[in-house]
């Protein structure tokens, strides 16, 4: 495929994938979230193993920034899921937790 056809694509996905999550009800956003982690992990997986196989300098620099941002990007995605599934709690169940 030449360059314009990547582009136009790249871009149509970029509005389709905005129309898809902006529609999604808040109640769905943490099954949500869980998905997208266990997606990035999958992806990590592939960075560390594309990686691995690199047979220059500039391939592994890049390759291992993609591994710390992708890693970063994996770690903030379950911290705020796990702040969100805090919200659900009821307030008695939260003291019981900080006592222990």
């Amino acid at each position: 495929m030449d360059g314009i056809a990547l582009l136009t694509i790249f871009v149509l996905s970029i509005f389709v994938g905005f129309e898809v999550v902006s529609k999604v009800s808040t109640i769905l956003h943490t099954p949500l979230m869980s998905g997208a982690n266990a997606i990035h992990g999958i992806v990590l997986i592939g960075g560390i193993t594309v990686t691995g196989s690199s047979t220059s300098l500039v391939q592994t620099i890049i390759g291992v920034i993609a591994i710390l941002l992708g890693a970063i990007n994996l770690v903030g995605g379950f911290v705020v899921t796990d702040r969100m599934l805090g919200m659900f709690k009821s307030k008695k169940a939260v003291k019981n937790e900080e006592v222990l």
